[in-house]
């Protein structure tokens, strides 16, 4: 089969005028970046404030091996699979990190005949949204060491100050630095880091806004400190809120891409799903739900991290109710989760985990059975979607979907959009038409009077199954804190390992009677939730042995070579 890149640059793209004029987007409401993408302005939501809305889909996943399982790629031929039995669906993702695209993950644009074209764009800057979160993001952070330098009017405390710089490459040698050094006139050195900038507060505002107005509120309460005496020190009190919002005028709006197939996607915001929510933005999905009978929509990592966030984060802010969710899951995954297979990225794949062993499969599905318990637990109806490969056989396919009816899946379905576009997600999409159709009961996990406490012990004892959570004195204290100073209304975001429903990623399957350990805990003021450190989070990653930049070039004629 030809790579993601030869595939690509065989489809015939249309100007992105024409994917516009075919969801009824007017050519005033659309500033070109080129022939093929879009930025979509924000007045469109007032034109389309009467109009109904479309059915809302969340694709998300059992808990994945380190290479993914194929989230990106459903989603987006889930998009593809509705179209083609006459339904209008906008799919909408979320945009990569340039970090992880030169790193070992590779992009986010999906694979094979399911993509977001021009890919080559989509992986590499696109429309310099990231570029303009980490402006300002780095802005507030010169903004608050001056404050400091220039005899401190806020009184803060320096040893408070918890707002690092970012930049959107992955390298271990920024995560901790000394700045300041030179004498008086550079500044006072302290410990300091990088982030990545998927990692940023500001990439979470600009997901959870609801327009121009919510994003410079929300910049504004941005907790970059402390003062002497505990009082929450602002982007606000900081007075350069306003100079953030300036800079991120443009990145607030959506963009407008198109398919292997000619068909919408949307592509806006980029936040992690550890340490923030793991979603695309509000925005994009209510324009989406206006224009189309579908919006498809991503969340982060497995069903315990991105899909609980999205439920209980998201959905909270936006008052956007799903009709169903859809549970990418694959063969290989599962019989990783029999604890008989190890998968590490960067290496070949053991070629035991390929042969047919539908009983390993099975003992992996316990994974799969609590992932569906956990969308259950919000009242959606879920469609379990087997994201097929070439190794795959009937014998272990069969397995998953009886297990995965025996958990409760409203209906199981197989995928193969990669090799097949469109013709290998009707099954895919006639089941998620029926699932959506359905009566959906959604719920929150938890009440937002429960304590911070409450919060997150809801979380760990129902979606991650753990028995108990353990806390530290320091965390207790910040725990204290933050109830003091009023932000114990907010939802909590609790960062941890995707790679098991525990703490701890060598444990796989479904993990019970553990304990979690609540090691820190956070403000993101700006963002609107607090953020709970569940063992070691690295928030900037390092390059591999072989980095996926070392197969990249550009030739004579100025085309991209060596992009997956």
């Amino acid at each position: 089969m030809l790579s993601d890149i030869e595939i690509a640059h065989k489809i015939p793209l249309k100007h992105i005028r024409e994917i516009a004029k075919a969801l009824g987007i007017q050519e005033d409401e659309l500033e070109f970046y080129g022939k093929y993408k879009a930025k979509i302005n924000l007045s469109i939501l007032e034109r389309l404030k009467d109009k109904p809305q479309g059915k809302y889909i969340d694709v998300t996943a059992i808990t994945p091996t380190p290479l993914g399982e194929g989230k990106t790629i459903t989603t987006i031929g889930l998009g593809l699979g509705l179209n083609r039995i006459g339904k209008k669906a906008i799919s909408c993702i979320r945009e990569p990190s340039l970090g992880l695209v030169f790193g070992i993950k590779g992009g986010a644009a999906g694979g094979g005949y399911s993509q977001v074209l021009p890919m080559e764009d989509v992986n590499l800057h696109l429309t310099g949204d990231h570029h303009a979160v980490s402006i300002a993001h780095n802005l507030l952070a010169a903004f608050l060491d001056n404050s400091i330098f220039k005899k401190n009017p806020l009184k803060i405390d320096p040893f408070t100050a918890n707002i690092r710089r970012v930049i959107d490459v992955n390298d271990r040698f920024l995560r901790r630095i000394i700045t300041g050094l030179g004498g008086r006139k550079n500044g006072f050195p302290k410990e300091s880091g990088f982030d990545i900038t998927s990692c940023s507060e500001v990439m979470a505002i600009l997901a959870l806004s609801s327009d121009m107005q919510d994003m410079r509120r929300r910049l504004s309460k941005i907790v970059a400190a402390l003062t002497q005496d505990k009082k929450p020190v602002t982007a606000e009190d900081l007075k350069v809120a306003g100079a953030m919002a300036v800079i991120l005028r443009k990145a607030i709006e959506p963009n407008l891409l198109q398919t292997t197939e000619n068909t919408p996607c949307f592509i806006h915001t980029g936040p992690f799903a550890n340490i923030a929510h793991g979603n695309s933005s509000i925005i994009a999905d209510k324009i989406a739900l206006k224009l189309g009978d579908y919006c498809i929509t991503e969340s982060g990592f497995g069903a315990d991290c991105g899909a609980e966030k999205f439920f209980n984060i998201k959905c909270y802010y936006s008052g956007l109710k799903p009709d169903c969710a859809v549970m990418v899951g694959s063969v290989r995954a599962l019989k990783m989760h029999s604890g008989d297979f190890r998968v590490i990225a960067g290496r070949p794949l053991d070629k035991e985990l390929l042969k047919n062993n539908p009983d390993a499969v099975e003992r992996g599905c316990c994974n799969l059975e609590k992932q569906i318990e956990n969308i259950k637990l919000f009242g959606v109806p879920v469609v379990v979607a087997i994201n097929r490969f070439e190794t795959d056989t009937d014998q272990e396919i069969e397995v998953i979907k009886r297990c995965a009816k025996e958990a409760g899946a409203d209906d199981v379905a197989v995928s193969e959009v990669y090799k097949k576009g469109s013709g290998g997600a009707i099954e895919l999409a006639k089941a998620v038409e029926k699932a959506a159709n359905k009566l959906s009961n959604f719920r929150f996990l938890y009440r937002e009077e429960d304590s911070i406490k409450e919060k997150i012990e809801t979380i760990a004892k129902k979606i991650y199954g753990a028995c108990d959570v353990e806390y530290n004195k320091k965390t207790l204290g910040k725990i204290k804190l933050y109830t003091e100073l009023g932000y114990d209304k907010l939802p909590v975001c609790i960062a941890k390992t995707h790679l098991s429903l525990s703490h701890r990623p060598s444990l796989k399957g479904r993990p019970k009677d553990f304990i979690l350990p609540v090691r820190d805990v956070k403000i993101s003021g700006g963002a609107g939730f607090i953020y709970v450190l569940c063992g070691k989070i690295n928030t900037m990653p390092g390059l591999p042995t072989e980095p996926a930049g070392q197969k990249m070039d550009i030739d004579e004629q100025g085309n991209i070579r060596g992009l997956f």
